[in-house]
């Protein structure tokens, strides 16, 4: 009896725990699973915006002048270096100058030459005078020697120009500076030979004034109608990494430069230098502020590049048809597929290219299409313009695949 007891005791309690596991399955299965987010959103709020152009461009002296030479030489004295400051006028070389004074030389011999030949022809033509009048020589040889005399005249001004010319080579030979300002480059040394047959060698640059200076960019073609002259700027250097300098546009350079098919355009900054913090050649990252609005209704950027997939507009029109009317799921399948811009032909141009279509998030977490115009942009956010979006509204940044946010 006690056997048969413990063993009906056994059964009652396993069939317990089969009937207590069967209903906590049951009851498990019949809890709803919530579904996982499928979609990141971000709320409309409002804010300032600032549109900026971004490019590169290198720092230079407003005025940069390269000094040559007109005449060949050995370099006797050099009385500049790098960096130094010089004025006006002030001598930076000598060249030597032992062949320039020969030439001089010899161009005073050839004048001296030419006078005493416009002697001896003015005195020989004063005696064919005199003895034309006794008709002892004949016009002919009278008309000869006024013309040894004009030719004596003519050889006097042709070595005084030579003359000159001598004088100016060694002149030249001198190298002076033309302005104030400081030596940026020095291309010789003493004892080198300069070769000007040719070319004018470079032998100095000198910066006019380092307190202003200027900034080179290039601008794509895509950002120069945003530009105008006088529009503030900020930039960096590699050199002062946690300092920005201010600049402002100074002038916009319709020469366009086409490398493998990109077009951009030079556009010029000034730049005021009163520290000397920033040195000629260095590299500036830019923004032109071209766009500032202030306390605006604004969107993520990223909103405006999200678009459904096809998976998704299909996923839309079978729920719309499963659970309306026809004509319901008509309309709800036209709300859930992007519209087609059938009368394009009949809009401004200005109109269509600030129009774009975003998605927010309906009652039943669906997404829901809405165009708005937009103004203001950058790589953050876009201002508002036109539309129904008011502040709050969840709008879809990008789908989420899986475990991970999928971009658009």
């Amino acid at each position: 009896m006690a056997f048969l007891t413990r063993k009906k005791i056994a059964l009652a309690v396993g069939l317990l725990v089969v009937v207590g596991g069967a209903a906590a399955f049951y009851s498990k299965s019949k809890t709803p699973v919530a579904e996982a987010p499928r979609f990141r959103t971000a709320a409309v709020d409002t804010g300032n915006i600032v549109q900026t152009v971004t490019a590169t461009g290198t720092i230079n002296p407003v005025a940069l002048i390269n000094i040559g030479s007109q005449v060949s030489g050995t370099v006797s004295e050099l009385k500049a270096d790098f960096n130094d400051h010089v004025s006006k006028g002030q001598v930076l070389l000598k060249l030597d100058p032992t062949i320039f004074n020969a030439q001089i030389r010899q161009a005073d011999a050839q004048l001296a030459s030419a006078r005493a030949s416009l002697r001896l022809a003015q005195a020989t033509h004063q005696r064919n005078q005199s003895l034309l009048a006794q008709n002892f020589i004949s016009p002919l040889a009278l008309d000869q020697s006024r013309r040894e005399v004009d030719v004596a005249q003519a050889n006097i001004q042709l070595a005084q120009a030579q003359l000159a010319r001598a004088q100016a080579d060694l002149d030249n030979s001198v190298i002076r500076s033309p302005i104030d300002g400081v030596v940026i480059k020095r291309s010789v040394d003493l004892g080198q030979t300069v070769a000007a047959s040719f070319t004018t060698p470079q032998l100095f640059q000198i910066a006019r004034d380092l307190t202003k200076m200027q900034i080179d960019t290039s601008v794509s073609e895509a950002d120069v109608g945003s530009l105008k002259e006088g529009q503030e700027a900020r930039f960096v250097v590699d050199a002062y990494p946690d300092k920005e300098f201010n600049a402002r546009m100074r002038q916009f350079r319709l020469a366009a430069n086409v490398v493998q098919n990109v077009v951009t355009y030079n556009v010029v900054l000034d730049v005021d230098n009163q520290d000397e913090l920033l040195k000629p050649g260095m590299t500036a990252q830019v923004r032109l502020l071209v766009g500032n609005r202030q306390n605006v209704l604004r969107v993520p950027t990223a909103a405006l590049r999200f678009r459904l997939s096809d998976e998704e507009i299909e996923k839309q029109k079978k729920q719309a048809a499963a659970s309306a009317s026809a004509s319901a799921s008509a309309t709800a399948a036209a709300a859930a597929e992007p519209a087609q811009e059938d009368d394009g032909s009949f809009r401004s141009k200005t109109e269509l290219a600030r129009t774009f279509r975003i998605y927010t998030l309906d009652a039943h977490n669906q997404p829901k299409p809405q165009d708005i115009k937009i103004g203001l942009s950058n790589f953050r956010f876009t201002e508002v313009v036109g539309g129904q979006l008011k502040k709050g509204d969840q709008v879809i940044t990008r789908a989420i695949v899986g475990d991970k946010a999928g971009g658009p």
